[in-house]
């Protein structure tokens, strides 16, 4: 799973260099959304900067993290999909179809079963590109993470991983359709497993 995620400096490079390699420039919200980035993590229920569609191209925006089942209440906000079954669930399934974006970060954090805190970051350096999608809501869009069966790096803290893509994979999934079953049975690349010192406990 995948339940909190940092965002750094290298991440608004990282968009930046991924928008202009594939079409040369930015649109006025890309770059109004890439200002917005600080060095922070991103919390469900808290707004986040994603890659998706814009007429055609990649844009950069703005949209709030989870599904919320009660809009009114903020009760039951789901914010991480299967990849196994997202594309056959009524909540998730046109977000698949129509909606997929690319969620970047430095790292993400996952939990072992004592609690201890861990960070998952790509071997290499540079940003992560977790694959999801977003539907719309009266506030507007909400997006989810996908999530798939954990990799090498993963196994021993936990059973479950965001879906990791390859920065040419993150331009496929939001533009083209055609590879979305391809990618969504995608083993993630391995990562750099660290040991945070923070320790939560879950009453």
């Amino acid at each position: 799973m995948c339940g909190r995620y940092y965002i750094g400096d290298d991440t608004s490079k990282e968009i930046e260099k991924l928008v202009r390699e594939i079409q040369g420039e930015l649109s006025r919200e890309t770059a109004a959304a890439l200002q917005r980035i600080q060095k922070t993590d991103i919390h469900p229920a808290a707004e986040a900067p994603v890659l998706l569609a814009a007429d055609g191209r990649i844009g950069c925006a703005w949209l709030r993290w989870g599904f919320p089942l009660q809009q009114d209440s903020g009760k039951g906000l789901v914010f991480n999909a299967r990849c196994e079954s997202a594309a056959e669930k009524p909540l998730f399934r046109e977000g698949i179809r129509h909606r997929r974006t690319v969620i970047p970060a430095s790292a993400f954090y996952e939990w072992d079963s004592r609690k201890a805190k861990f960070t998952f970051r790509r071997e290499q350096g540079g940003a992560l590109f977790m694959a999801g999608c977003c539907r719309p809501y009266q506030d507007g869009e909400h997006f989810v993470i996908l999530t798939t069966a954990a990799n090498g790096s993963m196994e021993p803290v936990h059973d479950r991983m965001p879906l990791i893509l390859s920065r040419e994979e993150a331009v496929g999934w939001i533009l083209d359709g055609s590879r979305t079953e391809q990618l969504l049975q995608k083993v993630p690349a391995p990562l750099e497993r660290g040991t945070d010192y923070e320790q939560l406990r879950f009453f």
